[in-house]
């Protein structure tokens, strides 16, 4: 794509599409071709500042409406998403790398459902009232909290956006939101959405750049009241230096390195294809993937030779080709991060057993960022392949003997989103659950959601809980009203 054919992205505030204030884009590439193709807002405390300041103006209007009237306009959000589904996943599958097919029966879809399922919740939002034996009533309100941050990451830009943004409208609040840099084409078609809609100028804004200065420069504003935010640990880490001095309220939802522990006993053929699927669905670009792969020694032998193989026949290719299962990396730093600790582990004596290698893809890919689906085995639970969050399609095999062994070891991590279970003893499935340090436990099963269950991770995986009530909850004040009768 020459630079005059470049799509440029631009920020969303006060209704308005705008340049940054100073006039700088970064280059956003296309991770299939690793070829520019667009060009991102360079943001910084000027952008935010007129942006909270939109949103704080249109706050006192949009905190007025009814519980009604705002679920009327998160409707019509999703719909236009589902309208333009086509659209959006191809925008989705050319800034991430990942498969069209994907993006089309997962994330597109999603994203719609977000804005229906908080539609639906904020009209079903209740308090509570308890009678006293003093005679009075004591009753809950819950109120918006005015502007409010939502920063989301690359791995699913408008999903895990949405999923945000989505409870904080229907709350009443104004939004300033912050893309992550990498993946910002879908944000950007967002703002189209809503600006054709005609939604209230500054209810939402959305505003591009690095989190180094625009989304510091959003966490920071004194106006923000509250900050929910995907991604990085370390990252997470520095947010919440920055917020709580100011007593701003958090959300934090960040890395995981997941337990997938599969039993003798078992339904085989569903630990094998769940398994691999936890490993690698989105290149395994997926804070929840099941990365650490425990496997009770009697089966260790079968199991291994059967998810080699089916990770072997994964297809890695052009993300438009309804047959890939495997895209591309989201960009060529985080490709050679995936190769260093592949290199750290057969350092350290490990052995791969496929994949480990960049992925050779022809056609209009042969410039993309490809890695094989990679899966290792001979290092123990304490070495830093299995401590680390990679990020990518690269998981580990280790037998276990016994429960006290598995749970140990399963545990034995500074992160605790998720885990997966695979068993047919209800009785064992029950009593590891309860002893694994994790804020999501799927038992036979993996990403099976219900947007009404809380949401988030233990130790350094999370701060808070999202979806469902939850979610409003987090996006409100509480006050307590004591009436004497």
């Amino acid at each position: 794509m020459s630079p005059a054919r470049l799509e440029s992205i631009l920020n969303y505030a006060d209704g308005r599409l705008t340049p940054p204030a100073s006039g700088r884009f970064l280059d956003n590439f296309a991770p299939a071709r690793g070829a520019l193709y667009g060009r991102v807002p360079d943001s910084d405390e000027r952008d935010m500042e007129r942006a909270v300041a939109a949103a704080s103006r249109a706050f006192p209007s949009w905190s007025a409406k009814s519980a009604t009237e705002r679920a009327s306009w998160l409707r019509k959000i999703g719909d236009a998403i589902e309208s333009r589904a086509a659209e959006l996943a191809r925008a989705e599958s050319q800034d991430t790398g990942k498969p069209l097919s994907l993006a089309s029966v997962a994330d597109i879809p999603r994203s719609a459902l977000n804005f229906r399922f908080f539609a639906d919740a904020i009209t079903q939002f209740s308090s509570e009232c308890h009678s006293t034996d003093q005679n009075a009533l004591n009753y809950t309100l819950r109120q918006p909290l005015g502007v409010v941050a939502c920063i989301s990451p690359w791995n699913l830009p408008l999903y895990l956006l949405t999923w945000k943004i989505a409870p904080a409208l229907a709350m009443g609040n104004c939004v300033v939101a912050k893309p992550s840099e990498l993946t910002p084409l879908s944000a950007h078609r967002l703002s189209l959405i809503c600006r054709e809609l005609g939604l209230p100028a500054g209810v939402l804004n959305i505003v591009h750049g690095t989190g180094r200065k625009a989304g510091a420069a959003l966490v920071a504003h004194p106006k923000v009241a509250a900050v929910s935010f995907t991604g990085s640990t370390k990252t997470g880490a520095d947010i919440a230096k920055a917020a709580a001095p100011a007593f701003k309220k958090l959300s934090l939802e960040m890395g995981g390195k997941n337990p997938n522990i599969v039993f003798s006993d078992c339904d085989f053929e569903e630990a094998v294809e769940g398994s691999l699927k936890a490993a690698f669905l989105n290149q395994g670009q997926i804070c929840l993937c099941g990365s650490r792969i425990f496997v009770e020694k009697a089966l260790y032998p079968r199991f291994k030779r059967a998810l080699v193989e089916r990770a072997k026949a994964l297809k890695v290719g052009d993300p438009e080709d309804p047959d890939t299962d495997q895209g591309a990396l989201v960009s060529e730093t985080h490709l050679e991060k995936i190769e260093s600790y592949v290199r750290l582990a057969r350092q350290a004596g490990g052995r791969v057993l496929c994949g480990g290698r960049r992925a050779a893809v022809n056609g209009r890919c042969r410039g993309g960022w490809f890695y094989e689906p990679t899966l290792i085995e001979g290092l123990g639970p304490e070495h830093q392949i299995n401590q680390d969050e990679i990020f990518g399609p690269v998981a580990t095999l280790i037998p276990f003997r016994d429960e006290a062994e598995l749970v140990d070891w399963a545990n034995r991590t500074r992160y605790g989103l998720a885990a997966v279970l695979w068993t047919k003893d209800i009785g064992r499935a029950h009593r590891i659950a309860a002893k694994l340090q994790s804020g999501i436990i799927w038992i036979n099963c993996w990403m099976l959601r219900d947007l009404r269950t809380p949401f988030g991770g233990m130790k350094e995986s999370g701060l808070g809980r999202e979806g469902g009530l939850e979610a409003l909850r987090f996006f409100s004040e509480t006050k307590n009203v004591c009436v004497k009768l």
